[in-house]
């Protein structure tokens, strides 16, 4: 794929979403970064329900570490992993506080040193809490890169890194959200809607699903 289709389709995707974010709900770097390592494995949808519950009671560092991990497991008992999930969350509250003064950090190595986050938490955290041009690939992005030839790779960090190099600068920091939405509600796993997409026309997928082509733009 040459750089004029790749500037074209993320100029579609900003013109039907200006001003796209992540679905999972927080007000504070902290939220964010619980709600991501919570989200590993479980939708958003089921997260953004259990932190309802959790976050009016205990939004901060302080507070979590206070309802101890049995406390914890009771709000986020209805995600999957949830034991694993109130140990690491206990722990990076604990490290929060130790370390860091209760406040997460901006830099990627101190994210990826607290329990639970690994780089693409670390990506999600330093992307949209704190306006970093990074692209945390996930399965959605995965697909979306190599389906359509955006940023083709074999795994997840050159498929990162392939992005990381070809989005254009003045895309770059929405990239992540314009992809995971795209991949989420249009080009799925297992069907792609081709002919509710945007980029169809600019797309290299070889096996697209019966569409009318796009009108000329």
């Amino acid at each position: 794929m040459n750089p004029v289709k790749r500037h074209e389709i993320f100029r579609r995707l900003r013109d039907a979403n200006p001003a796209p974010t992540t679905e999972l709900r927080y007000t504070t770097p902290f939220e964010l970064l619980v709600a991501v390592v919570l989200s590993a494995q479980a939708t958003d949808v089921g997260v953004n329900k259990a932190t309802a519950r959790l976050f009016p009671v205990a939004h901060t560092p302080q507070a979590i570490l206070a309802l101890g991990e049995t406390g914890l497991r009771e709000y986020i008992k209805t995600i999957g992993l949830y034991q694993t999930k109130a140990k690491n969350v206990i722990g990076l509250c604990r490290q929060l506080i130790e370390q860091h003064g209760g406040e997460v950090p901006r830099e990627r190595e101190a994210l990826e040193a607290l329990p639970g986050v690994g780089r693409k938490t670390a990506n999600v955290v330093l992307n949209t809490a704190f306006g970093e041009p990074t692209i945390a690939v996930d399965t959605h992005i995965f697909r979306v890169a190599n389906r359509t030839g955006l940023a083709p790779g074999k795994n997840v960090l050159q498929v990162e890194r392939k992005l990381l190099k070809v989005v254009p600068e003045e895309f770059k920091r929405d990239a992540h959200h314009w992809l995971i939405l795209h991949g989420r509600y249009v080009c799925k796993a297992r069907k792609p809607e081709c002919g509710r997409c945007a980029i169809v026309d600019l797309c290299e997928y070889k096996a697209k699903t019966p569409f009318d082509p796009p009108p000329v733009r």
